[in-house]
């Protein structure tokens, strides 16, 4: 499906992925994501189980009940969104890295213009391994028309903001 120089751009953007040590920093998010999570259900058992030891509850001991019930709500669902945000960070970065490695970034900018108009999905797609993708496992076309919801959970940018990083605008 790809020319020489496209292949080399794929494999120049992923082996970038390594050079820049994108697993060990989605692994650190990954733990401060848990982190945050552990802090916010410490909190909520510490204001059922540790907070005042009168039997009548303060309005303080109430209101630090409902910011931990909020806390482990809202947690995990920030630190998530952070994790993606890293991640559509670390694609830009590998595919400009990819532009330094092969000193040929019309390359990938032309494999990521092939990827992006394929949308057969993949036989075996799985929601967990989705990020591992260069595109979307799913079939779906990324492109700029997806909504800003779509754009918040994903875990790659969309193909054109990306073609368009790597040719400075120009059409390739």
């Amino acid at each position: 499906m790809m020319t020489r120089p496209e292949l080399e751009g794929v494999i120049g953007h992923e082996l970038s992925h390594i050079k820049n040590r994108d697993i060990l920093l989605m692994t650190v998010a990954v733990v401060l994501a848990g982190f945050v999570a552990l802090a916010a259900n410490f909190f909520l058992r510490l204001s059922f189980f540790g907070g005042g030891r009168r039997n009548d509850r303060s309005e303080g001991g109430a209101i630090l009940m409902i910011l931990a019930i909020v806390g482990i709500i809202l947690a995990p669902l920030a630190a998530k969104l952070i994790e993606l945000a890293i991640s559509r960070r670390r694609e830009y970065l590998a595919d400009a890295s990819s532009a330094l490695l092969t000193r040929y970034p019309e390359g990938l900018a032309s494999a990521l213009g092939k990827l992006g108009s394929y949308q057969a999905p993949m036989r075996s797609a799985n929601l967990a391994t989705a990020h591992l993708f260069i595109n979307d496992p799913f079939g779906k076309k990324s492109g700029s028309s997806s909504g800003w919801i779509e754009r918040l959970f994903s875990t790659h940018p969309p193909i054109s903001d990306r073609i368009q990083a790597l040719t400075g605008g120009r059409q390739s």
